[in-house]
C-alpha cells in the first residue's frame, strides 16, 4: 500500500500536459522520476518478417533424393557392407552378391565381341576385293550387314553387362562376384537384406537418401489458407534454421480440414531428421515499415493501441497499429521514424498517468 501512494505522489508532483481528451499528447516527467517509477526504456527493432500462424508439420525426404538399391541380377548375398544410419559416398560399395546369372552376361559379352571383330574382318577383306574387281558389290553388302548385326549384337551384350554390375572393360576375366554400389552420396534409410540369403532380380537390399535437403508438410487451417502464399517464411521451433514455402496444395483433408503446405529446408545438417513431427511459425515479407516491440510496450486505451516515445521532457503518446500479436511480442507501425526511444516496460504507470489517474488525489 506505501509503493502505491508513492507512486501517486510522483503525479502529483508532475501535472501531465494534457488530459485523454486534449490533442497534445505528452506526460512531462523528470529523467528521476522515469527511474524511480521503473519505467524501462528501449530502441525499436525493424521487422522485416510478420508473424502468421503457428501449425504442426511433418519432416520428409524430396522424391527426387531417395533411392532404393535393388539387386541388378539374382544370387547369393554374401556381403554387405553398410548398415543403418552410415555415411555413404556415391560409388561405395553397399553389398557383394554371388551371381551365376553374371557368368553368362561375361560369356555373351565376349562372343559377341569376338563375333564382332570376325564380321569387321570379313567386311574390310570384301571391300577391298571388291575396289579391285574381284568380287560383286553385293559380296560387300551381305558382309556389311553382317557386320552390323554383329555390332548390334555386341553393344547389347554389353549393355546388359553393365546394368548387372559387371565389368565390361576386363570382361575375359570371368567373375561370379556381382558388386551393388550406392548411386549417391547420402546416408543408408533402411537395410532390407540379410547376409546368406538367395535374392532375385530387382530385389531391394538398401534406402539410401541425400539429407542436405528436406521437406516440412504443413498442415494449414483451411480458414487460414488465404494468409498464406508461395515463398513465405518458416520458422523451425528450437532449431536456427528457417524454410520456405515451395506448394500450396489444392484439396482439404476430410478428417481434419486442413490444406498441404510443403516448405523446403536447405543444409539441416543433421539436426532435422526424415519422419520428425516439428512446430513451425509462418511468417510473410513485411510490405510495409514495421517494428517489433514486446507486448508490455504497448498501451490500449478506447480500441486503439498507443506507445510512448522518450522527449526531451517526458513522453510523447503515439498511436500505432498492431499488425501481429505472437507470444510476448507485438508487431507495429504508425508515424515512427525507427531511431526513437520509448517505453518497453511501465506503460500501465504512462496510461494510468495520462489518463489522468495519478492526479487524482491533487
Amino acid at each position: 500500500m506505501k509503493k502505491n501512494i508513492f507512486v501517486l505522489s510522483l503525479f502529483t508532483l508532475v501535472h501531465p500536459t494534457f488530459s485523454a481528451a486534449q490533442t497534445q499528447q505528452t506526460i512531462q516527467l523528470s529523467a528521476q522520476n522515469i527511474e524511480s517509477l521503473g519505467i524501462v526504456q528501449g530502441k525499436l527493432i525493424r521487422a522485416t518478417q510478420i508473424p502468421v500462424l503457428y501449425a504442426p508439420a511433418k519432416v520428409l525426404i524430396p522424391n527426387n533424393n531417395e533411392y532404393v538399391v535393388s539387386a541388378s541380377q539374382a544370387g547369393i548375398i554374401h556381403q554387405l557392407n553398410a548398415a543403418t544410419g552410415d555415411v555413404v559416398k556415391k560409388g561405395d560399395i553397399l553389398a557383394q552378391i554371388d551371381s551365376p546369372n553374371l557368368l553368362s552376361l561375361q560369356s555373351n559379352y565376349l562372343k559377341s565381341t569376338s563375333a564382332l571383330q570376325l564380321a569387321n574382318s570379313a567386311y574390310q577383306r570384301d571391300t577391298s576385293l571388291a575396289q579391285d574387281g574381284i568380287i560383286a558389290i553385293r559380296r560387300v553388302q551381305e558382309t556389311q550387314s553382317q557386320f552390323n548385326a554383329a555390332e548390334i549384337d555386341m553393344k547389347e551384350a554389353k549393355r546388359l553387362l553393365e546394368m548387372a554390375g559387371g565389368n565390361t572393360h576386363s570382361p575375359e576375366n570371368l567373375s561370379s562376384n556381382l558388386t551393388i554400389r550406392s548411386p549417391i552420396s547420402g546416408v543408408v534409410i533402411e537395410r532390407m537384406a540379410i547376409v546368406g540369403t538367395r535374392v532375385d532380380m530387382l530385389t531391394p537390399l538398401y534406402r539410401v537418401a541425400n539429407l542436405q535437403t528436406l521437406w516440412l508438410e504443413i498442415a494449414i487451417p483451411q480458414e487460414d489458407i488465404a494468409q498464406i502464399s508461395v515463398g513465405d517464411q518458416v520458422s523451425i521451433d528450437n532449431t536456427p534454421f528457417t524454410a520456405e514455402i515451395s506448394l500450396l496444395g489444392q484439396s482439404v483433408n476430410i478428417e481434419d480440414q486442413t490444406i498441404l503446405a510443403r516448405a523446403i529446408v536447405k543444409n539441416v545438417q543433421g539436426e532435422i531428421r526424415a519422419g520428425q513431427k516439428l512446430n513451425v511459425q509462418i511468417k510473410k515479407l513485411s510490405k510495409q515499415i514495421a517494428f517489433r516491440i514486446p507486448n508490455s510496450g504497448v498501451a490500449q486505451h478506447d480500441g486503439k493501441a498507443f506507445i510512448f516515445i522518450h522527449n526531451d521532457t517526458g513522453f510523447t503518446i503515439t498511436p500505432v497499429t498492431i499488425i501481429s500479436k505472437q507470444d510476448e511480442e507485438t508487431i507495429i507501425s504508425g508515424p515512427i521514424k525507427g531511431d526513437e526511444i520509448i517505453a518497453l516496460k511501465g506503460t500501465a504507470v504512462l496510461k494510468a498517468n495520462w489518463l489522468g489517474v495519478g492526479s487524482a488525489e491533487q
